[in-house]
């Protein structure tokens, strides 16, 4: 099993031929992970401190808490409230994180066939959505009445779709194969 960071530096010579590059710079490269989960329906002060410790856990940093921007009185939420967090990964944590999640995680979601290509936006971030904190071996089955769902982005520095489409299935996320209709 091949690790990302290796990967990434053999990337230049993998997405030469097809996009043209003549410089190794112009190559895409993965500039953060961003992971963040909502708490606005939670009014238990203790569920709300497992989803950060979880957070934690999983992705080896501290959660920071995004307050509310406005305040909604519909949803009976004031300016300030913290209805979320979110954790930004770096470099080496970033591709651990990555690795853990293409090799570990993804492969235990239940009924997993590959990402959406789709799940790929015109800036070249991947955002994927996962339903169930559980499939990360870091949290323990005592906290399966509190299953939390996360969204987790992968910010590239891929000029367009094409490219970071390209360039994420040669790091190896799994994408699922589009089927021609017969």
């Amino acid at each position: 099993m091949e690790m990302l960071k290796e990967k990434q530096s053999k990337m230049f010579s993998v997405l030469k031929e097809t996009f043209g590059y003549k410089n190794k710079m112009q190559t895409p490269k993965i500039t953060k992970v961003v992971v963040s989960t909502g708490t606005g329906s939670m009014k238990d002060k203790q569920k709300i401190a497992i989803v950060e410790d979880s957070l934690a856990k999983i992705t080896g940093q501290k959660a920071s808490p995004r307050p509310a921007k406005k305040s909604i009185a519909s949803f009976k939420l004031r300016e300030g409230t913290v209805i979320g967090y979110q954790v930004t990964l770096r470099g080496e944590r970033a591709y651990d994180f990555l690795n853990k999640l293409i090799n570990i995680a993804l492969p235990r979601t239940r009924d997993f066939r590959g990402l959406k290509k789709t799940a790929v936006d015109e800036m070249g971030n991947l955002t994927i959505g996962i339903k169930e904190h559980t499939i990360f071996p870091e949290t323990s089955d005592e906290e399966l009445r509190n299953v939390f769902g996360m969204s987790i982005t992968v910010v590239t520095t891929a000029k367009n779709k094409k490219e970071a489409t390209k360039y994420l299935e040669e790091m190896g996320f799994p994408f699922k194969v589009e089927s021609t209709p017969v």
